[in-house]
């Protein structure tokens, strides 16, 4: 693996805007989001992100500073980064009359920082999802007219899992358009048995909700009929790469699931794609072994506290060769993005 070199793409990151709109619905009260001025602290500008009033978390200046953001990307051994949304800002939860303003001004701030970036940064476009023709829509103008690279969805939507069919014809707006998925987790299942801090959810119940969010990808058959589907899942695909032995017995077991799943479960998680974000090699290894060299693509997390710093030594750690080294640092990535996500300098990798 080549260290030393700024050839890798970052297909996890995320961005917040300094500032919010002013609610102007007439739900109250509403999970609208703000900020608020927050200490400095390490020379870097913070702020506080409420979410209906209340303290949600406080993010840093590298969330909308274009420059601070690229001034990073080097020393992480980085040609390029896609930032999506925090996801909590996805607001599947408002009406949709509150959340489509809300969602284009994300887009819109998403494009305008990628802009800013000489091209080191491409954007995931936010959708109100909890509307199927409304997310059609959004999606068109984002990747249209925004210049947006894909899009980024929750693991569920108010807690109906995304293999859900009502949810097809978006994804297959998505094929239509040539346009990547994401898929982080969001509000997950199981909070009540978590025993400890706030944190734990994202440490915690994160990777459940992505491993079950994969799972009813395949047993779904949502790739059966849109095959051309280009998904991934964050957190390594979450608890998936633990489940996926017991739903292949379980679908060579169990007639009902053979009758469900038309094709192997296995073979189904090795045409889905999976971020790196596991900070650990051996799990690294796992998911290589269980998902194949051609499905993972880094990831990091960056700018929040909780991210992968150093991305290509992960891979180097976990004894990769050139070639895998290679797919997953930037190959495998720009397979997923396609046509529209373009190095500036193709020759860094």
């Amino acid at each position: 693996m080549r260290l030393a070199c700024a050839c890798g793409i970052d297909v996890h990151a995320h961005v917040v805007p300094a500032s919010f709109p002013a609610y102007l619905g007439s739900r109250t009260p509403s999970p609208w989001p703000s900020t608020a001025d927050a200490p400095d602290a390490k020379g870097l500008c913070h702020r506080h992100v409420l979410v209906g009033g209340r303290h949600y978390r406080t993010v840093n200046e590298l969330c909308w500073s274009a420059p601070r953001r690229v001034a990073e990307l080097p020393a992480m051994g980085l040609a390029l980064q896609v930032v999506s949304p925090m996801p909590e800002l996805l607001s599947y939860w408002l009406d949709l009359a509150d959340a489509q303003p809300l969602i284009r001004y994300l887009n819109e701030t998403t494009a305008a920082l990628c802009a800013e970036s000489g091209g080191r940064l491409l954007g995931l476009a936010a959708v109100p999802l909890q509307d199927v023709d409304a997310a059609i829509a959004e999606l068109r103008q984002a990747v249209e007219q925004s210049g947006l690279v894909g899009v980024e969805i929750g693991s569920n939507v108010n807690g109906t899992a995304i293999g859900d069919l009502r949810f097809e014809p978006f994804f297959a707006a998505c094929v239509a358009l040539d346009v990547p998925v994401f898929v982080h987790a969001l509000k997950p299942a199981g909070m009540e048995r978590l025993v400890g801090p706030a944190p734990l959810q994202q440490v915690l119940a994160y990777p459940t909700d992505v491993g079950l969010a994969a799972a009813s990808v395949i047993t779904g058959g949502l790739l059966q009929r849109l095959p051309g589907l280009r998904i991934a899942f964050s957190h390594g695909g979450g608890t998936l790469a633990s489940l996926l032995p017991r739903l292949q017995q379980g679908w060579l077991s169990f007639p009902a699931l053979a009758e469900q799943i038309a094709e192997s479960p296995s073979a189904q998680a090795r045409r889905l794609f999976y971020d790196t974000l596991v900070y650990d090699a051996p799990t690294l290894r796992h998911l290589v072994a269980s998902f194949g060299a051609s499905q993972l693509m880094l990831g990091t997390d960056h700018p929040f506290n909780f991210h992968e710093p150093r991305p290509l030594a992960r891979l180097a750690d976990a004894g990769f060769d050139a070639a895998t080294g290679d797919a997953l640092a930037f190959g495998n990535a720009r397979r997923f993005l396609g046509p529209r996500a373009v190095a500036p300098d193709e020759d860094t990798a």
